[in-house]
């Protein structure tokens, strides 16, 4: 499984956001990325018909301090990348075999995991883990498929007894914002980062003081870069069809990630709690 940085992919999630003569860049990579490990900066700024300052821009946007680190990088993506198909997404196709979708969707899910797990910052997630342990209040925001995943999360997190709420209607995520204070978490859940009810309810959450962890694809957005920590997600690129079925798996995979980092490191204090939900939850079974 590949989780190390993959800079192929967080170029290809990031390129919709960049600037035109940056996505001028970010094409150009992802047409020739065989090529771009021998290119100097004047060659690429040449064949991607920008400058060498634009594509030093672009190197410092996806985080790199100078060309020569980002072509490193590079190289080393391309090593771990396998065949074509084993790294594209699939679309739900009219008429598909039965069999064909299982293995497409059980393909993009288990793709959409790994790709995240690559381009994820594993400091947010130490970050995150830190503010969650330490909050007396944790608050979910999240709208349609989004709200599923903060619905999960608030299950999760009830369970070692953090007082924690999901909130997935425009309105009473308003309310819920504007009784939140210092040393709560408002916890964002959205794709896009730039759901108009959501960057609402993060200004509220904001202004009272609460820390606000924002759970996102990997792009610039607004919820992005005015939140205090930052778990980014990879999704793929497809059309209507499929919905956020990839994006939800990996939103999904982020919340056990930090629910288990929480319980672990709390584990002396919460296994009581985990003892005993288990248990009333087994006891129903066998009635």
């Amino acid at each position: 499984m590949a989780i190390h940085d993959n800079i192929l992919i967080k170029i290809r999630d990031m390129k919709d956001s960049l600037t035109p003569v940056e996505r001028m860049v970010a094409e150009y990579i992802i047409a020739n990325t065989e090529e771009i490990p021998h290119l100097s900066i004047k060659s690429l700024a040449q064949l991607s018909k920008t400058s060498d300052a634009s594509v030093l821009r672009f190197c410092k946007t996806l985080g790199y301090n100078g060309y020569r680190s980002f072509i490193v990088s590079i190289s080393a993506s391309l090593g771990s990348m396998d065949d074509d198909h084993k790294n594209s997404y699939t679309d739900i196709q009219p008429g598909d075999d039965l069999n064909v979708i299982v293995a497409n969707i059980s393909h993009n899910n288990i793709k959409s995991i790994d790709d995240t797990l690559s381009i994820i910052d594993k400091n947010e997630i130490a970050r995150a883990v830190k503010v969650l342990r330490g909050s007396t209040r944790i608050v979910f925001f999240g709208i349609g498929a989004s709200g599923l995943v903060c619905m999960d999360a608030e299950q999760k997190f009830s369970r070692i007894n953090k007082l924690c709420h999901a909130y997935t209607d425009g309105h009473s995520q308003l309310t819920a914002a504007t009784l939140l204070g210092k040393g709560e978490v408002a916890f964002f859940v959205s794709n896009s980062g730039d759901t108009v009810e959501i960057l609402e309810t993060l200004e509220i959450a904001k202004k009272n003081g609460a820390t606000c962890i924002a759970l996102t694809k990997y792009n610039k957005s607004e919820l992005a870069d005015k939140s205090n920590i930052v778990l980014s997600i990879s999704t793929p690129e497809l059309t209507i069809r499929s919905g956020a079925m990839g994006s939800r798996i990996a939103m999904l995979t982020v919340i056990d990630i930090l629910f288990a980092g929480v319980a672990s490191a709390e584990y002396q204090n919460v296994k009581k709690y985990l003892s005993k939900t288990h248990n009333i939850l087994a006891s129903k079974h066998r009635k």
